[in-house]
């Protein structure tokens, strides 16, 4: 199965109003060592549970290039981005004792390179594992089956 070669569009962030439900845009970025293949997960901030690179949307930047951006900034990888959605899971996000409900749409990334060094790699660890690992590591029952039927041939799960 081809991926259909699709042009994003940049977003353009409206500051009126405010949602119930959150936007972010997370990064299953994967390689192959070895012949097996790896899934990229990085440790929250907060609580240090397993999380993708994700964050907020980003004026101006695709859905895909703001995945790309988080991968950087939180895993310090960069990569070639698949700009279909692989699919998408919901999470609560706590922000000052509230819960702030979030989904987030999360885009395939090949990783071609791993630094040393990244924007918030004082603040995060970063862990390759197998996508059976990957999925039992994370919180998300969505995001638990969508990392378990990830197949990077076609880029879906």
């Amino acid at each position: 199965m081809n991926i259909p070669k699709l042009r994003q569009r940049p977003m353009h962030l409206s500051s009126s109003g405010k949602r119930e439900v959150r936007t972010q845009f997370g990064a299953l970025c994967w390689r192959v060592q070895k012949g097996e293949l790896q899934v990229l997960l990085v440790s929250s901030r907060r609580s240090g549970r397993w999380i993708l690179p994700k964050g907020w949307p980003m004026h101006g930047q695709t859905p895909a290039d703001a995945a790309a951006t988080e991968a950087w900034e939180e895993g310090g990888v960069r990569g070639k981005v698949t700009p279909v959605c692989l699919g998408i899971y919901s999470y609560d996000k706590i922000q000052r004792s509230a819960a702030l409900p979030c989904v987030v749409a999360v885009f395939p990334i090949k990783v071609t390179r791993v630094a040393a060094k990244w924007p918030e790699s004082a603040e995060r660890r970063r862990r390759w594992v197998s996508r059976k690992k990957a999925a039992s590591m994370v919180d998300e029952p969505e995001l638990r089956l969508m990392i378990g039927e990830f197949d990077p041939e076609i880029g879906r799960a």
